[in-house]
């Protein structure tokens, strides 16, 4: 893994934005910043030609994509290490290239429209299934620094509770630590059959599971905690759907951090439930960090 930040460039306002959460995050590590354009058809002299146009150079809309990035970055970081990489390949190879690289891949990914919120795009759902390191999903209005008194930031996890997760909580204090700010550590559980009677929710049962899902958290983050003495932990449970449970607790988060198995069962989704609603409905960058 090297100390680079990389984001996947399309032209779109959305990776526009993924360009600008991606700079920041360099600078506040001191990273260099990796601006990656991939395009089969790529002309091998596009990076010698002199005073390219739309005529005389293929590359000249690709490399155009990259410049226009690069000129807007380095307004907001002016000393940030910048390099402009245009890749002769298939978007979904080079992303993936460079991920293997990267501290963290950025993408930009689609907005909340009734229609859009049900698909991530075909590039975006590749790279997150496959990269070897953590990918950021950025949306449009994401890439800017929240400004309002009333945002509380902070990073926000997602824990299952089963199995080892040792590679998402690293990402996740290492994010809180980096940026000075809280970890929400969230579990969400939804009420089995038997903890309803007919007036309602049993309170004695409701109960027993809140506090044996808390003691839980407690167990996983304890460590965790000792190697980050300066990240304070908010542990919070929910009694609900995992999914539903993390996308409300996101809300206002400067990040959220959830975890994707990397070895699935063969016919279970590609991208598990949570971290599929997740990525969809988040109202904050998600970042998606793959672990055993």
């Amino acid at each position: 893994m090297e100390s680079v930040v990389t984001v996947g460039l399309d032209g779109s306002a959305e990776s526009l934005d993924a360009a600008r959460w991606a700079a920041d995050e360099a600078h506040q590590r001191n990273f260099t910043l990796r601006l990656l354009h991939a395009w089969p058809l790529l002309s091998p002299a596009a990076a010698d030609a002199e005073a390219p146009s739309p005529e005389t150079d293929q590359s000249y809309w690709a490399k155009r994509i990259v410049h226009d990035v690069q000129r807007d970055v380095h307004e907001r970081h002016p000393y940030l290490p910048i390099v402009e990489d245009l890749v002769a390949a298939d978007a979904v190879t080079a992303l993936l290239d460079a991920a293997a690289q990267s501290w963290v891949l950025v993408l930009g990914s689609r907005g909340l429209t009734p229609t859009e919120s049900f698909f991530l795009g075909d590039t975006s759902m590749d790279v997150v299934v496959r990269a070897a390191r953590p990918v950021v999903l950025v949306r449009t209005g994401m890439g800017e620094k929240p400004g309002t008194s009333t945002h509380e930031g902070g990073v926000t996890v997602g824990l299952s509770l089963h199995g080892p997760c040792d590679n998402l909580l690293e990402f996740a204090f290492d994010a809180a630590a980096v940026r000075g700010v809280r970890l929400q550590a969230v579990h969400g559980r939804s009420l089995p059959v038997a903890a309803y009677a007919p007036w309602g929710v049993d309170p004695d049962e409701s109960k027993e599971i809140r506090e044996d899902a808390l003691k839980g958290l407690s167990e996983v983050l304890r460590p965790w905690q000792e190697k980050f003495p300066g990240v304070q932990v908010v542990n919070s449970v929910h009694l609900a759907s995992a999914a539903r449970a993390l996308v409300q607790a996101a809300a206002g988060s400067d990040l959220l951090v959830i975890g994707r198995r990397e070895h699935r069962p063969a016919l279970a989704p590609r991208l598990g439930n949570v971290a599929h609603a997740a990525a969809h409905h988040a109202a904050c960058p998600m970042a998606v960090v793959p672990h055993g």
